[in-house]
């Protein structure tokens, strides 16, 4: 993730060098906090560019209530956009006197959800979650426990997020296989697809 906390121009253009040089090629999620004025017309001025770069935005969190020791006010906005255009995104934010205080790249693109039944506490569910974590292309990010008695079969659903759909495919086949072992009944999946799809 890419803070930016000084206002140069010189560091905003070494960090934009450096989301560029870190982001691969093409359409990527990215999540932004900007810091507003508190006066009408400051969201719209904040989204606009977005939209006119062809940007999809996927959610904006208004955080009227709370303000910066500056007096801004916080909105962070997650949307998908052309890696290409992203620095003259920024530049056209700062130049409408739109503070850019953070910009960072989601990593995680591709997302699935499965259930697990059997005896799931005694199979040791951080083990399980482990398998999935340590690969570095997919992370267990949710998990519900349902329990109803100790001596009853139990339920665990499961939210697996990874960079891409070939990795989400291995990672679901990893959890095949440690379910098969442990003698897990596994259903899925409940939902599969790319960010913002």
């Amino acid at each position: 993730m890419v803070h930016f906390q000084n206002q140069s121009k010189s560091l905003s253009t070494s960090l934009i060098k450096l989301i560029n040089h870190l982001c691969i090629v093409g359409d990527m999620i990215v999540s932004m906090t900007l810091e507003l004025k508190d006066i009408p017309g400051q969201l719209v001025l904040a989204l606009s560019p977005i939209s006119e770069f062809h940007g999809n935005i996927m959610s904006v969190i208004h955080q009227h209530d709370e303000k910066t020791p500056r007096g801004t006010i916080p909105v962070q906005i997650r949307f998908e956009i052309e890696h290409q255009v992203l620095d003259k995104l920024i530049e056209r934010l700062e130049k409408s006197g739109v503070k850019v205080a953070r910009v960072g790249e989601e990593r995680l693109r591709s997302t699935v959800s499965v259930i697990l039944i059997g005896h799931i506490v005694h199979s040791d569910m951080g083990d399980t979650i482990d398998k999935i974590d340590s690969t570095g292309f997919a992370e267990v990010v949710d998990m519900s426990l349902s329990m109803p008695a100790i001596d009853k079969t139990s339920s665990a659903y499961l939210v697996i997020n990874a960079v891409g759909e070939k990795e989400l495919s291995t990672a679901l086949d990893i959890m095949r296989e440690v379910a098969n072992k442990k003698d897990l009944l596994m259903i899925e999946p409940i939902h599969m697809n790319s960010v913002g799809a």
